[in-house]
């Protein structure tokens, strides 16, 4: 019943959907104090998303997806660095 490619499939469209949540994280967040602002919720869905598009990528062997979302780790890895140093914006 679960063959490889629907389980890859599936894996795809969930590290997808964690991807799409950041948007909708960030949306709320601005909304509530009436201006743009990030959250940490972002860079953790951004986090959690891109590793799981990055498995996903690797498996389908897509060398533009791998670069793309292995770059977008090494920002969402250092952003929240960033805040868990202290280095964020004192008004955020």
């Amino acid at each position: 019943m679960w063959n490889d490619t629907l389980i890859w499939v599936l894996f795809g469209f969930v590290g997808q959907t964690l991807f799409s949540i950041r948007f909708v994280v960030q949306w709320i967040a601005s909304e509530r104090i009436k201006r743009s602002i990030i959250p940490q919720a972002f860079w953790y869905f951004s986090l959690a998303g891109g590793a799981t598009l990055l498995a996903y990528a690797i498996h389908k062997q897509d060398p533009v997806f791998i670069a793309g979302q292995g770059f977008g780790l090494i920002v969402y890895l250092r952003n929240l660095y960033l805040i868990r140093t202290g280095w964020q914006q004192a008004d955020v």
